[in-house]
């Protein structure tokens, strides 16, 4: 009977140890793979090679020819959810940091203080309405199983890695954005498109949403890859490793030798009369304006997402404007990103760096009529209202610079009208009743957070009444106290900004935090 019982007891312990494992392996699948690991460490190591490991070892130009795989325009590509997901309309596309997911490839700590505007508070000003035509990433992903992965490995080598390339964090931003593994891509991928390499092995295992964060980062780093389209293709095996990269190259990859002479030939132009100048404000305001004066914007413009369309072929879209500017800012020495986003629809703009920080410059925008400054070095307060960013951009850095803001005046008497402040009539006050009322229902339904608001007040004499107000904090008790009791909030931060405009109207932004 002892021994009964002892056999008892130890079944039983048994059955309360396999369903404590069953247990956890149920809500720490992660926990189960470990194990699975573990035990068959033979079948982990050769999914490892399936998903990616290193191909067959070669000289890269012995083995493989430069095939010419040029195309004109955009081609339709199957979408992989992730780029699906990218693509969807400003209107559903979440503004907010991207999500782990999203993220892929890329650091796990990111820093940045841009904090993104309401996209259903964003209106285009009539003027610049349809100015747009930025194309985001393209990534067609093919799915292959295991007998045309092995063909793929024995078939591509890894073309030129890209070994021993430096990218400045100053210059190259969306290469710092990345992680050790997606920077080795990243430069793979650029040394491969320099050399006009279209198909090859990742350096890495990575997946299609790392793929297409690290494909985004060359690009949007580097404008003087004017060959390359938007566009990628990937094959990858059941696991989600990918075994093959394909790039696109555009029609000027036919004669990149001519290509390339007609593009520097255009670009010396205007750094032949900027490298003059004697500052790097100077330099900037020539630039923009040199590119205003000679471009068209033209939707149907060829290669309109490269730089070529705009310094070669003078007529391009958004995409070619911002592109042709951080060119020729890079080769300034002016620190220059391409930012990408909504602004009504996909569109693309800069950020540049000055001496006292960073400033968004829209040329696009400002090539109306004879040309304006209108959305030239702004900051994130004043591209509230127009500007989203979206995907990477979001980590750029925020622009909040002040010595170089709104220096140039572009309406006949140096001011804006309240329709190119994109602020309705609704919005402006003739006394400090009405303002006050308005800030409150404001504030009100924002909440707490940080977040910016904006009023407009008629006459100076509206405007010293006003400022006395602020000065003695009277603001509290007209709407601040009780509109912060109404959202709950036990601390505020508030900073104006005050903006004159035609017909003795003053812009007020202001800027809070409400915790």
């Amino acid at each position: 009977m002892k021994i009964f019982g002892k056999f008892f007891g130890f079944i039983t312990g048994l059955c309360i140890l396999l369903c404590m494992l069953i247990a956890a392996c149920a809500f720490r699948p992660d926990f189960s793979r470990e194990i699975a690991d573990f035990l068959f460490p033979e079948k982990r190591e050769s999914i490892a090679v399936e998903a990616g490991g290193e191909p067959p070892a070669g000289d890269a130009v012995a083995a493989k020819g430069k095939e010419d795989k040029t195309e004109e325009g955009s081609s339709d590509h199957r979408r992989d959810a992730e780029s699906a997901k990218a693509e969807k309309s400003g209107e559903e596309k979440d503004v907010e940091r991207m999500s782990a997911e999203e993220r892929a490839g890329m650091e796990e700590e990111i820093s940045s203080d841009y904090a993104a505007p309401d996209i259903a508070e964003i209106v285009t000003p009539e003027k610049v309405s349809g100015r747009n035509g930025y194309q985001q990433i393209e990534g067609e992903q093919e799915q292959v199983d295991e007998s045309a992965a092995r063909e793929i490995q024995n078939r591509l080598d890894t073309g030129y890695t890209g070994d021993g390339l430096e990218f400045d964090p100053l210059y190259y931003p969306y290469y710092a954005m990345l992680n050790e593994k997606g920077r080795h891509v990243y430069r793979q991928i650029y040394a491969n498109a320099n050399e006009l390499y279209p198909e090859f092995a990742p350096a890495e295992m990575v997946t299609a949403g790392e793929l297409r964060n690290i494909f985004a980062a060359v690009y949007n780093d580097h404008p003087e890859l004017f060959w390359m389209e938007t566009a990628y293709a990937g094959k990858f095996t059941g696991n989600g490793g990918c075994v093959e990269i394909d790039l696109k190259f555009n029609r000027t990859a036919r004669d990149l030798e001519s290509a390339q002479a007609l593009f520097d030939e255009n670009a010396e132009e205007i750094l032949g009369a900027a490298n003059d100048l004697a500052d790097d404000y100077d330099k900037e305001k020539f630039v923009h304006d040199a590119l205003i004066e000679r471009l068209d914007y033209r939707m149907g413009a060829a290669m309109n997402q490269s730089a070529y369309s705009a310094l070669v072929n003078d007529e391009t879209v958004c995409a070619g404007y911002a592109r042709a500017f951080q060119y020729l800012m890079q080769q300034l020495d002016i620190p220059c990103y391409y930012c990408t986003g909504y602004a009504g629809e996909s569109h693309a703009w800069n950020i540049i760096g000055l001496e006292d920080g960073w400033y968004n410059v829209d040329t696009t925008w400002d090539d109306t009529g004879d040309g304006t400054y209108d959305y030239f070095n702004r900051s994130d307060a004043d591209y509230a209202d127009s500007h989203v960013r979206q995907e990477m951009s979001v980590y750029l850095p925020s622009c909040d610079g002040e010595v170089y803001r709104g220096l140039e005046q572009t309406s006949e008497d140096g001011l804006r009208s309240l329709e190119e402040t994109g602020v309705t009539q609704d919005k402006v006050f003739a006394d400090l009743q009405g303002y006050y009322a308005d800030c409150y229902e404001q504030i009100v339904q924002n909440g707490k957070g940080d977040y910016t608001f904006y009023s407009v007040i008629e006459g100076e004499e509206m405007l010293d009444t006003w400022y006395g107000e602020y000065q003695n904090r009277r603001y509290r008790e007209a709407y601040m106290d009780s509109a912060m009791e109404e959202i709950g909030a036990y601390s505020c931060e508030i900073r104006f900004e005050v903006e004159q405009l035609q017909e003795g109207r003053y812009l007020i932004r202001h800027n809070v935090r409400f915790g």
